[in-house]
């Protein structure tokens, strides 16, 4: 080591190469180096221990707690799902129209709500897109998880790297950036995306045939159940084709029983009455919503559980008092009835649902003759459901994977997220508290429970977060911060500052696809900051550019989350991002910094 370093600076040092060796390698998870570097800078004595902790009250942590709380509304009253659907149907006949579409409308979606979420809702559309029109959905795919990924640029709570990055402005004593700061070269980025896509990246990106479906382990759609009409519902008066067409009720209706009495089919302008029973088949979502639907039930609750009132008390819980239970071969319950096994008095649990592989069932489940591989969905006590599980009947006791969707609060949590944003935009209330109040009023509201919003909230990214900040804070603290401004002033001093930061974004970009954004912001942010100093410049165009580049590059599969969520539909090979991404990457890097430079003059 060099004369001129303390004991401090060494150790800081010592913590940072390790921290980064970790990161790098990812033998520890990111939380938990987090962790690790929070107890070091104390036990050191580097920081106070309240100045090593202070990251977990810190504004950065609590605006990533609170955007996830908001995307999670969003998605939970399937307000994303029918705007992806309105995406679709605006793509148009040609694949020209659909990338125009596509590619601007997920990128300004991904502005808002985590580009992850956008890419898992979008694909099933786009894949659907991509096979009424005769493309192959390699040609779409690839368009559609980078859009998501621009698009996170466009908002500084688009992506947990901005955070940072604004945290990392407020240490070295400059303003955090504004939420659309970073807006021009958000919007320019998006559109430079796109139109590299519809001229240069279409003859680049691959054209394979179209992979099978893609489902994860247990998590099947189109069950059947049955649901009652209670009095006062909204439903009474209504025609099956307008209970199809109200975009609130994502299920199909496939039989109708009134007073015990199966009718015939067509319905046509038979209306719903009040007890009526609905034979249908729907989602695990729509299935699990349905109790916070008003007037309307999960008939064999209602019928054979008079524990659970049809109120929507226990909604908050439901999902978890639910499993899938697979028959198993050879079962004795195989050519039986639902109502000859009578699940409630043998087991004490009831049935409420049931998938089978092939075909559909056309009766009420109580008439359902069980075959082997029936799933059945399951509604019952902790004891009871455990007394299943452990029965040789079922081969195997799972979760059932569904989380309430009110499509009815739709439109509440557009206006919570849009007034959100306009209170951030405006300077009316600050970021943090604009998007606390935010998240608050999505639970308040009712659009997400306040056990859904606990689970929105990814811990790993906010303990990291909350850990890497402190970071900054030592190497004010420790006088590192000088150190390297007077090394880096000696190594780049003489060079003109656009190539300094081309360079700050080639670094990044290749390192960010070995760690995640907030990781690599959250390492190189700070000293982008001291680099700027040394040059003389505002530090804003150096801390951006890493962000920027730790989030807009495209070089591997592996760079982002949304890259692979697409790698196994769309059959990619690795160098199919590499061929697309790395021009791509090339052209975002010379975008950032002179918007940068425009944006934050010296």
């Amino acid at each position: 080591m060099p004369a001129e370093l303390d004991t401090q600076q060494i150790s800081f040092f010592v913590i940072l190469i390790a921290a980064f060796i970790l990161l790098l390698t990812e033998r520890l998870r990111n939380d938990i180096v987090a962790v690790l570097i929070v107890l070091a800078l104390a036990l050191t004595g580097i920081l106070e221990p309240a100045e090593a902790l202070s990251g977990f009250s810190s504004e950065p942590a609590i605006i990533v707690a609170a955007i996830f709380v908001l995307s999670a509304g969003i998605d939970y009253t399937g307000l994303s799902d029918s705007i992806s659907h309105w995406i679709g149907r605006l793509a148009g006949r040609s694949y020209n129209r659909a990338l125009a579409v596509i590619m601007p409308s997920v990128a300004l979606l991904s502005a808002f709500t985590h580009h992850l979420t956008m890419t898992a809702v979008m694909l099933p559309v786009t894949l659907e897109i991509a096979r009424e029109r005769s493309i192959p959905p390699s040609k779409l795919l690839i368009p559609l998880a980078f859009a998501a990924s621009l698009g996170t640029t466009i908002t500084i709570i688009g992506a947990p790297a901005f955070i940072i990055a604004s945290g990392v402005l407020l240490q070295v004593g400059r303003p955090g950036l504004g939420i659309f700061s970073i807006a021009p070269i958000g919007l320019a980025l998006s559109a430079v995306g796109t139109v590299f896509m519809l001229l240069a990246g279409r003859f680049l990106l691959p054209s394979h045939e179209r992979g099978g479906a893609v489902v994860s382990r247990f998590r099947l759609d189109e069950y059947f159940t049955e649901l009652v009409i209670l009095p006062d519902s909204p439903f009474i008066g209504k025609t099956v084709d307008e209970l199809h067409a109200d975009t609130r009720y994502q299920f199909r209706i496939g039989g109708w029983v009134r007073g015990g009495r199966r009718l015939r089919r067509p319905f046509r302008e038979r209306r719903v009455r009040e007890g009526d029973v609905l034979l249908i088949r729907t989602t695990p979502e729509e299935m699990v919503a349905i109790r916070d639907e008003p007037g309307i039930e999960i008939h064999p609750i209602v019928q054979y559980d008079e524990r659970n009132e049809p109120s929507n008390g226990e909604t908050e819980h439901l999902s978890d008092m639910l499993v899938q239970a697979i028959v198993a071969p050879r079962s004795e319950l195989i050519g039986m009835t639902l109502s000859e096994v009578d699940f409630r008095e043998r087991y004490g649990a009831v049935v409420v649902g049931l998938w089978r592989r092939s075909g559909w069932v056309q009766q009420e489940l109580a008439r359902i003759k069980l075959r082997e591989g029936d799933i059945l969905v399951l509604h019952g006590s902790e004891d009871a459901l455990a007394r299943i599980g452990n029965n040789p009947a079922f081969l195997i006791i799972v979760p059932f994977h569904g989380e309430p969707r009110l499509r009815r609060k739709a439109p509440l949590a557009m206006l919570i997220m849009a007034a959100t944003v306009a209170a951030a935009a405006f300077n009316l209330l600050s970021i943090e508290i604009a998007v606390l109040a935010g998240a608050l009023a999505m639970v308040l509201s009712g659009c997400i429970t306040p056990r859904q919003a606990y689970r929105a909230i990814d811990a790993r990214i906010y303990v990291f977060i909350a850990g890497a900040i402190p970071l900054g804070a030592a190497m004010q603290k420790t006088g590192t911060a000088d150190l390297l401004a007077s090394w880096l002033e000696q190594a780049v001093g003489n060079l003109n500052p656009t190539l300094v930061l081309l360079a700050i974004f080639a670094i990044v970009a290749v390192l960010t696809q070995l760690m995640s954004d907030a990781a690599t912001t959250a390492l190189f942010a700070p000293v982008a900051a001291v680099l700027a100093t040394a040059l003389g410049q505002p530090p804003e165009p150096f801390v951006v550019t890493v962000a920027m580049a730790a989030v807009a590059s495209f070089l591997t599969p592996i760079g982002h989350h949304g890259n692979l969520l697409v790698y196994g539909p769309g059959r990619y090979q690795f160098m199919d991002f590499v061929k697309v991404g790395t021009p791509l990457t090339v052209i975002v890097g010379v975008v950032v910094v002179v918007l940068a430079r425009l944006l934050w003059p010296e």
